[in-house]
């Protein structure tokens, strides 16, 4: 049961505990009832007598015996070793990926993708949307105390602004095409047919395809540009004692980037990071296989302990594209759960906020309340002889 065993990674839910070791002389080594009901109640049954029983080349019979030319091999046999990918298998062209007749752990990828992935990353997403309604409702747009000061200060450069809006937009494009890939046989389907859904998952697959290469650029972009003011800090401890001002009326401290936006940076950069190496995986098939190198050094450091134990290091070709869908998607909820909050905040959210990645300016008013040291910096900046404008 590899599939299920290595989603665990992502849900980190890990099944009931593998089922006690059963006697299987009164069914010839064949599956027991207790295994059936086992399955049934979502345990995880060890397998290894059906995977192990392949056969026995040694003990094959004389050709004039009875049974002497399956080779010590019987029909049963041969599927078993074909299904668990152990048959000694020869191809003349495909290499690796073609070795593999029968892969069963592609129904426990397709039953996932379609059931936990889907539904609880969905749910993710509709969750974030309520709980900012909700919070909206309650607490209502976060406002400058005293109102705005009407002078402007340059927040951030044309560069940057660039960045984060390739980044931005590029997000938004690959999220929406890449919902449509995963729900459209769902939602597409029923309402406007398989032809209207064909067409649509085509051009979203050249879409998502193409421009994913902006996110990863813009990605690259920001990073450069804002590590360093992204770093962690004791400031950050008190902008977390303070709920950011976002709740109560406190107003703590922050440089150019407070400790919640620091929040916002480094999830794009994990999360995004993430995102594009399981999707440069998934766009050049099999070319990339990760997962049996991460599950390596995984093993080796003891991390696997995490998640029940020693994880695999041999993967079929196919094995390491569904885990990288499965994971490609999941990141991907989560990352833009995280934006649709961050858009919040800079939108309709706070007040002034939104100038800073328009026009480049924000009011000083508002800078005062959310970045005063960065403010202060930047007006001792401009006393400075031969100042240039402040970023």
């Amino acid at each position: 049961m590899l599939i299920k065993r290595l989603m665990a990674l992502f849900v980190m839910l890990l099944l009931a505990g593998p089922l006690a070791a059963q006697d299987r002389a009164e069914t010839g080594g064949a599956q027991t009832l207790e295994d059936i009901m086992a399955r049934q109640a979502a345990q995880e049954v060890d397998d290894a007598f059906r995977r192990d029983a392949t056969g026995d080349p040694e003990a094959a019979a004389a050709t004039k015996d009875q049974l002497g030319s399956l080779g010590g091999v019987s029909d049963a046999e041969v599927w078993r070793a074909l299904r668990y990918d152990s048959a000694d298998i020869t191809v003349s062209a495909g290499g690796r990926v073609a070795e593999t007749l029968v892969q069963s752990s592609g129904m426990e990828w397709t039953l996932f993708r379609e059931g936990p992935l889907a539904t609880y990353g969905g749910w993710t997403l509709l969750g974030t949307i309520g709980a900012l309604i909700l919070f909206f409702i309650l607490r209502g747009r976060i406002g400058v105390d005293g109102g705005l000061a009407g002078r402007t200060v340059l927040r951030f450069k044309f560069v940057e602004r660039f960045a984060h809006w390739i980044l931005a937009g590029s997000f938004i494009v690959l999220g929406l095409t890449g919902l449509a890939i995963l729900f459209g046989r769902a939602f597409i389907v029923p309402t406007f047919g398989h032809e209207a859904n064909a067409a649509i998952l085509r051009f979203s697959i050249f879409v998502h395809n193409n421009v994913s290469w902006a996110f990863m650029l813009a990605l690259v972009m920001i990073f450069v540009m804002w590590v360093w003011h992204n770093l962690p800090s004791r400031l950050d401890l008190v902008w977390f004692a303070q709920a950011g001002g976002i709740v109560g009326s406190k107003h703590p401290p922050a440089k150019k980037f407070n400790a919640g936006q620091k929040l916002i940076f480094w999830s794009c950069i994990v999360f995004g990071g993430l995102i594009s190496v399981t999707g440069l995986s998934l766009i050049f098939p099999f070319e990339i296989p990760v997962f049996a190198w991460v599950f390596g050094v995984l093993n080796a450091t003891g991390l696997a302990e995490l998640f029940g134990g020693a994880l695999p290091t041999t993967l079929t070709p196919h094995a390491e594209m569904q885990l990288a869908q499965v994971l490609h998607a999941g990141f991907a909820f989560l990352l833009m759960a995280i934006i649709i909050a961050h858009i919040y905040i800079g939108s309709v959210g706070m007040e002034g906020a939104s100038g800073a990645m328009t026009h480049g300016e924000v009011d000083e008013a508002w800078a005062k309340q959310h970045h005063s040291i960065w403010l202060e910096e930047m007006k001792e900046k401009e006393r400075q002889p031969n100042a240039t404008p402040a970023e």
